[in-house]
């Protein structure tokens, strides 16, 4: 270890060109950078300590959610913490100290300094320590965004840094005070809140935010188009109503008409519209129930009353000259489509979150295709728009020991046991002092009326809503529940959309995730802003579901049909500008164990996926209209087995291609071995002989030079070995895998020049097939841009066995036989599958890999000698390419970790039991990567 600590501090404090240290040791200056923070080092470090030490004045109760995850979760494993803090300046909160309190394995101590002020980070480890010291409390703002300083270093513990901090910390401690509820009761009797600043905004005052300045202008170039209709998408809580009111300002229609699916969201509306427009109240109407404001400047229709035929006939279809439809993707509704219809407005405006429907209804049809703005709710958050939350992914109660799946019984959704066991959980992740304001959504009727009975026999005072209660008996709950006199409402799904309860600062999910778009919907209903509310808990109960991947789609956002993509974002997902992001460590292994089940590319979503784009567009979208526009990624169609090519894909649509047999072959090569963009430069080739006859091989050069992709004699030789087809000239079942491709060669290079095959030149002849054939060139050059085209591998980037024989330039493609490894004169690529039941394969120190040969190989057989040559003198002959995948279930592909070199004194021969009773031996040795994994890096593979 002491050699790795002299390679940290010689490159970190005296010369950066040694870059190959231990990386958890290097000294490092960690701030608040975009998807990096300070709390991510923080959480790295506790994942990964023995026990901690932290010295901190100031915290805000809101971000402890975050730590309470960790801490119970490490509490398990016998993880201790000491915390020293302190009342300087009457910072904290009483709320603080009740939160620290519930820390578990943390003992919790107040300094006798009547100005401490420090804010450092202790963790002590096997035979070392590390040490954060710098400006950022324990506050959402300091460790997730604000400009904030930390160093970040680490020490032998017989290092003198290491004892000084030891020493340093146990003198405060000695002299501390214990935290206790009297001491916590005490200080709150003294305690003085700042008071809020509140400012009376009159109608005149108000003015649109960032977002609805963008869509206010969006919306007048629509028109100045001459545009008569115009969508917007827009995360639940961004403020659409406001931003209509602000667009309705600007217009000043003659009469206006706001069309919504429930009355009280007309009322609420009508109130927005009026302190931004102000004016009399006669000129503010509702046309629902009992309320026909038929002469109403400003109109509020419920879609229920006003779709009916004799209030229809009450009005002439030019009566108002500006139409809204809130919550737009119910236009294509029957008593919508008969309102749209009958009227004929100068200006139509549709609202919504959730645009995409299952039931193939295009709502931007409706809308001309005209969408002035979107903005989802990933954005919105990073935009400040939405109150921050903090995602609390945790196990569900699991009677006699079993996880509850789709199959649980009533019986025991609704249990004493599990309602102890929400009310455990509720006490321990909600804020202490803040009032819960929550919705609880759970999956049967009767269940959510068991559970609010059982919660107010606890003293959290509940009710159930379904959709059998009366508008009124909603209403009369949602006014409890804003007073306080309720804490929970329980529902099914009735409360998906449309709903506005701003003062809601829970949302508990107790049920299956059906659909990612139902999930968002509902955690909006407590994204909202709202005066005092700092930050929404949600507490998602997470059970045993085949469904739980929806959970990773809806929080990333990611709807790229790539599980690789997904997995990748999840694993690194620990915040969204305020918003934490926190699972335990069953609630993480359930959500990733069903995201590697599930196949997010299957037919039904790319269909879905598809109609969504086709929509959008209203043309049939081209395949690079997936990479410029489109949520699912172009490389489904590279993947997918069920696929050849787009067209084919089209055709299965419904669509009228003709392709030729040979065509269609050579589509389906385009699109399994080059759309993807590992390597551009058969890509870069075939795009250039689309435009020119031949083309000399210097232009060829030049070419991959403005696009920045090697090239050299080698490469140069596999362009020609795969373009010819000769790279697929193997067996691959019955027949040569060329032959699947067209037999023939995509190109002929004779001497300095290259053109195109003659049979291929032929077919581009056809009009259609060559706008196919260069969308999917067109498409893999755009997806190339995020590999590195300089190098033959990208770091961390996914391979096939197939792709790697490719990409190193090797003849043929041997990937059939290439199961573990291929050693040969210059290169090995290694493919490692993670081994985490059995530890096999090991990483440590996130740079270390254990590895072992096949079986039966000794320290003399041919291969293993080759592989050894040069290394005990420091300069090894093969080159070692390491690529890694965390377990079969995740697909072919395999993450390139990088090159690595044999550490020589840890070769040994070892035997290894076979089945019948006999021993075979094989080579065990450590790989050092030459560039080392970083900690998400490192989950990603091993799932730790």
């Amino acid at each position: 270890m002491e050699d790795k600590f002299q390679a940290a501090v010689l490159a970190g404090l005296i010369d950066g060109k040694h870059h190959q240290m231990e990386s958890k040791f290097s000294p490092e200056l960690l701030v608040n950078d975009g998807p990096e923070s300070i709390w991510d080092s923080l959480k790295e470090e506790l994942l990964t300590c023995q026990s901690f030490e932290w010295v901190v004045a100031f915290w805000s109760p809101s971000m402890l959610t975050a730590l309470k995850v960790l801490l119970a979760d490490l509490a398990v494993q016998g993880v201790h913490g000491r915390i020293l803090t302190g009342a300087y300046l009457n910072f904290n909160q009483p709320a603080v100290f009740r939160e620290l309190l519930k820390l578990p394995q943390v003992e919790v101590r107040l300094s006798a300094s009547p100005a401490f002020h420090s804010k450092g980070y202790l963790f002590t480890h096997a035979g070392y320590q590390t040490a954060i010291v710098g400006s950022a409390n324990f506050t959402r703002n300091a460790l997730l965004k604000n400009t904030e300083w930390a160093l970040k270093v680490a020490s032998q513990t017989q290092g003198d840094l290491t004892q000084r901090l030891q020493k340093q910390f146990q003198a405060e401690w000695d002299q501390a005070q214990v935290l206790t509820p009297d001491w916590i009761d005490y200080y709150a009797q003294g305690y003085q809140a700042p008071s809020p600043q509140v400012t009376n905004v009159s109608p005149s005052q108000l003015a649109p935010n960032a977002m609805q300045k963008v869509a206010l202008t969006n919306l007048a170039d629509l028109r100045q188009q001459g545009q008569n209709k115009g969508l917007v998408i827009s995360a639940t809580g961004t403020g659409k109503t406001y931003l209509a009111a602000f667009d309705v300002q600007k217009y000043r229609p003659r009469r206006f008409l706001f069309v919504v699916h429930r009355q009280q969201i007309a009322q609420k509306a009508l109130e927005s519209f009026k302190k931004v427009l102000g004016g009399s109240q006669q000129d503010y109407g509702i046309l629902s129930g009992d309320r026909h404001d038929y002469e109403a400047k400003y109109l509020f229709a419920t879609v229920q009353t006003l779709s009916q035929p004799e209030v229809l006939a009450s009005f002439e279809p030019t009566d108002f000259d500006y139409m809204l439809i809130d919550e737009a993707h119910r236009s294509a509704a029957p008593s919508y489509l008969r309102v749209l219809n009958y009227f004929q407005p100068n200006f139509l405006l549709g609202m919504t979150a959730t645009p995409e429907r299952s039931d193939a209804q295009n709502i931007f049809q409706l809308y001309d295709y005209n969408v002035a703005y979107e903005i989802r709710l990933q954005d919105a958050l990073q935009a400040e728009m939405l109150c921050p939350f903090d995602y609390v992914g945790i196990p569900d109660y699991e009677p006699e020991g079993q996880a509850i799946t789709e199959k649980t019984s009533l019986k025991q959704l609704q249990s004493h046991q599990r309602v102890d066991y929400l009310v455990e959980q509720l006490a321990y992740y909600g804020q202490s002092e803040v009032l819960p304001k929550g919705l609880i959504f759970v999956s049967r009727k009767e269940e959510a009326q068991k559970l609010a009975q059982e919660l107010t026999q606890r003293g959290l005072f509940s009710q159930a809503l379904t959709n059998e209660d009366s508008h009124q008996t909603r209403q009369d709950a949602v006014a409890k529940l804003e007073a306080g006199q309720l804490q929970y409402l329980l529902t099914v799904d009735i409360f998906n959309e449309g709903i506005d309860i701003p003062a809601v600062n829970q949302v508990i999910f107790m049920r299956n995730t059906e659909s990612s778009i139902i999930f968002t919907q509902q955690l909006g209903r407590g994204l909202r802003k709202y005066p005092g509310k700092q930050s929404v808990l949600v507490l998602d109960l997470i059970g045993n579901y085949q469904n739980n991947y929806l959970i990773a789609l809806a929080l990333s956002g990611n709807r790229s049909g790539r599980n690789d993509q997904v997995l990748r974002e999840m694993t690194t997902l620990n915040h969204l500008d305020l918003t934490t992001i926190n699972l335990s460590r069953v609630a993480q292994e359930r959500i990733f164990a069903s995201l590697e089940k599930a196949r997010l590319d299957n037919l039904s979503s790319i269909k879905e996926a598809y109609h969504n784009l086709e929509n959008k567009l209203g043309q049939t979208p081209k395949l690079y209209d997936f990479y410029q526009f489109g949520d699912l990624s172009p490389a489904v169609f590279a993947r997918n087995n069920g696929v050849g090519n787009y067209t084919q894909f089209r055709q299965k649509m419904g669509q009228k291609t003709a392709l030729t047999a040979y065509q269609d072959q050579v589509l389906t090569f385009v699109t399994k071995e080059l759309l993807e963009g590992l390597r551009i430069q058969e890509l870069i080739l075939l795009s250039a002989l689309m435009d020119q006859e031949e083309i000399l091989e210097d232009h060829y050069l030049e070419l991959l030079d403005q696009a920045g992709a090697y090239y050299n004699a080698e490469l140069l030789a596999s362009v020609d070995q795969i373009l010819s087809l000769d790279f697929f000239a193997i067996k691959a079942g019955k027949q040569l895998k060329s032959d699947q491709y067209g037999q023939v060669p995509l190109i002929e290079h004779q001497g300095f020049t290259y053109r195109l095959g003659a049979k291929l030149a032929r077919a581009l002849e056809d009009t259609n097939f060559k706008a196919d054939f260069e969308d999917v060139l067109k498409t893999g050059i755009a997806l190339g841009q995020k590999m590195d085209q300089q190098r033959q591998f990208t770091p961390m980037q996914q391979y096939t066995r197939k792709d790697v024989c490719r990409l190193l330039n090797w003849p043929k493609d041997v990937s059939a036989p290439l199961y573990g490894y291929r050693v040969t004169e210059e290169v090995c690529p290694i493919f490692v599958t993670y081994d985490r039941q059995n530890y096999a394969n090991q990483i440590e120190a996130n740079r270390y890999l254990t590895w072992f040969t096949r079986s039966p190989r000794h320290l003399n057989s041919p291969e293993v000698q080759l592989l050894l040559k040069g290394v005990k003198e420091g300069q090894p002959q093969v080159r070692i390419e390491v690529f890694m995948k965390r377990s079969d279930a995740t697909g072919k592909g395999f993450y390139y970790l990088g090159s690595a070199q044999i550490v020589a004194d840890s070769v040994q021969e070892e035997k290894v039991p076979t089945k019948n009773g006999r021993t075979k031996s094989h080579v065990k040795m450590l790989l050092e990567l030459h560039r080392p994994l970083n900690h998400h890096e490192a989950k990603l593979l091993t799932g730790e």
